[in-house]
């Protein structure tokens, strides 16, 4: 498990591309298409936690809970990451599948069910299709500091007008005749196999201009991500570095990190915005959607206060008061994630070669005790990767254990791209 978490730089980028609901065979009976509403009620809201730009909400299942669920536009059945839930939640499961992802590695082993019944707030959805991983190959939980059991997508979207406003952490879901007028500049999107795409215009490194098709995925944390123009791959700008960009469902994704100028999305510019450039055969080369030029992940979204309206195809932007945010990539070369026993300890999963982290000596699997003299233990994970990300020339002083030795590393962040 170790060796796997040393590989996953999970805070710049989650993949989470299944191969759609009907190409794994999951039989999607008419009884489970829509959540509803229960006690007479029309709309409903509920407060959500944000970790590293990602949605987490309290769902019940078969009436036990509440489990956290990350919301994800990326997937379209349910999506139960940790198999422990089967014996408890006493599923049953119809039969075994292999679901193909993206990333290095084989095809995975995974249950199906159409058992379950799920709860969100006052909505509630019976027989909702869904796959049980049958091995917890994520690890989301260490990587994001709170037990995390799976992810929730399109059969949510399609039911109701969702607006997810970041800057507050609520979520908000209505019918959409419920609601008057929506918030926001409006911008079409095309549903694909379950998943929300959008046009949107970029200014490319070398200072062309053009028009790429994106999926809309607000399970995934990094800005934005390129994957191929022209059937080739994305060109990497000549100013990058090599970062492992994440964990796909067939295992790491490797590639570069590098910025774009400028990107438009309806009527609003950002700038300066970190991309991630992912390998062509990890990547591009698996996604069945040949026009599709990569993914707009939530280090955008998240700088909007966001209406999905799949009836209409379209959503809703609204700037809120995260939009002016900086679009930082780690500086410290640190990945650190979560290992929770009768005490939480935080370790050290990556080093990036070349890194401040690397040059001061700091190695994997090294216990992280407190960072610039304050226990470690009075942070949150998330607030961990910030204080990383702080301020080019700002001096860290880690106190780590290796060993059984305790010792103190002292660098300087460095913006490196």
């Amino acid at each position: 498990m170790m060796l796997l978490m040393s590989r996953i730089n999970f805070g710049k980028l989650i993949l989470f591309q299944l191969i759609l609901a009907f190409q794994i065979g999951i039989a999607i009976p008419a009884r489970a298409q829509q959540f509803h509403f229960t006690e007479n009620k029309i709309k409903d809201a509920i407060r959500f936690t944000m970790v590293k730009n990602l949605v987490i909400i309290p769902v019940y299942l078969n009436g036990q809970g509440p489990f956290n669920f990350i919301l994800d536009t990326g997937v379209g059945p349910l999506i139960i990451t940790d198999p422990a839930l089967i014996d408890s939640l006493g599923l049953k499961v119809s039969r075994s599948i292999k679901i193909s992802g993206l990333g290095k590695g084989e095809e995975i082993d995974a249950f199906v069910s159409n058992e379950i019944s799920a709860n969100v707030g006052k909505a509630a959805i019976e027989h909702i299709p869904a796959a049980i991983l049958k091995k917890d190959i994520f690890g989301l939980s260490n990587y994001l500091g709170t037990k995390i059991y799976g992810l929730l997508g399109y059969y949510f979207f399609k039911s109701f007008l969702v607006q997810i406003r970041y800057s507050q952490k609520r979520l908000l879901f209505s019918y959409p005749a419920a609601v008057r007028k929506i918030k926001g500049e409006r911008v079409s999107i095309e549903i694909v196999g379950y998943k929300p795409y959008v046009n949107i215009d970029m200014e490319t490194a070398d200072h062309k201009n053009i028009t790429i098709k994106m999926l809309v995925d607000n399970g995934a944390s990094h800005a934005i991500s390129l994957e191929r123009l022209n059937e080739r791959p994305f060109p990497v700008p000549s100013t990058s570095i090599p970062a492992s960009l994440g964990v796909g469902m067939s295992g790491p994704i490797d590639g570069s990190i590098g910025r774009i100028p400028s990107l438009t999305i309806g009527g609003v510019v950002l700038k300066n915005i970190l991309a991630s450039y992912p390998h062509y055969d990890d990547v591009a080369a698996k996604v069945i959607l040949k026009d599709r030029n990569g993914n707009l992940g939530a280090d955008v979204l998240s700088r909007f206060n966001i209406t999905f309206d799949y009836e209409d195809n379209s959503v809703y932007l609204k700037k809120n008061s995260l939009f002016n945010r900086p679009f930082e990539h780690d500086m410290s070369g640190i990945e650190v994630y979560l290992q929770e026993g009768k005490k939480k300890h935080y370790f050290i999963s990556r080093i990036e070669p070349g890194s401040p982290a690397e040059k001061a000596g700091i190695q994997v699997d090294d216990e992280l005790i407190s960072i610039n003299l304050m226990p470690v233990m009075s942070y949150k994970l998330d607030e961990i990767s910030n204080l990383f990300k702080a301020a080019d020339g700002k001096q860290m002083i880690l106190t780590i254990v290796r060993n059984n030795e305790l010792m103190i590393k002292v660098f300087k962040l460095k913006q490196r791209i």
